[in-house]
């Protein structure tokens, strides 16, 4: 017997309410104080998804490159230049990963050429909420777009994005004949 249960006298004071009664109360209250926290801290979060501009076919720098001849002396041959008129991103989203920190971009590139393509280059310009620039990250995907298709590239980290980044929009920069 504790001694919180004794009346001055000695006389045992009757308990009002079982104990587990009290623990379940008190559970539901941190529940309910939880929740209101954890519901405050979510709306504080600016929202991330789903702010991409709206992607238009753009056409940023076309690299033109003139391939030197070969030479007998060399053997290395050079690879063509695809044409990028008949390219372009279809659909993109970005979102944040490693702990905030980088950008994921989805995209899916969409190649109307008579050949497929590969190492295609893309550049994707990070703006803030007002639209005003942040910051460009370039990224190459060593994979190849098959001719007169579609290929959706799935979470691509395109590097270190800053903390103020709100929206962000990808084109296609280069792209080699396949």
């Amino acid at each position: 017997m504790g001694l919180g249960r004794f009346v001055g006298n000695g006389e045992e004071r009757p308990r009002t309410q079982p104990a587990t009664s009290v623990w379940l109360k008190r559970g539901v209250l941190w529940l309910l104080a939880a929740s209101v926290v954890g519901g405050a801290l979510w709306l504080l979060m600016p929202p991330s998804q789903g702010n991409i501009a709206p992607t238009e076919p753009a056409k940023l720098a076309l690299a033109s490159v003139d391939p030197a001849p070969v030479t007998a002396a060399s053997d290395t041959s050079v690879a063509e230049a695809a044409g990028l008129d008949r390219m372009k991103i279809s659909s993109q989203t970005w979102r944040r990963g490693g702990l905030g920190s980088k950008a994921l971009v989805t995209f899916t590139v969409r190649n109307d050429n008579d050949y497929a393509v590969k190492d295609v280059e893309i550049v994707c310009a990070f703006t803030r909420r007002d639209g005003s620039h942040l910051t460009d990250r370039s990224r190459v995907l060593a994979d190849t777009v098959g001719m007169k298709s579609r290929k959706t590239f799935a979470r691509i980290p395109v590097g270190f994005v800053n903390v103020n980044a709100d929206q962000a929009k990808c084109s296609l920069v280069t792209a080699g004949r396949a």
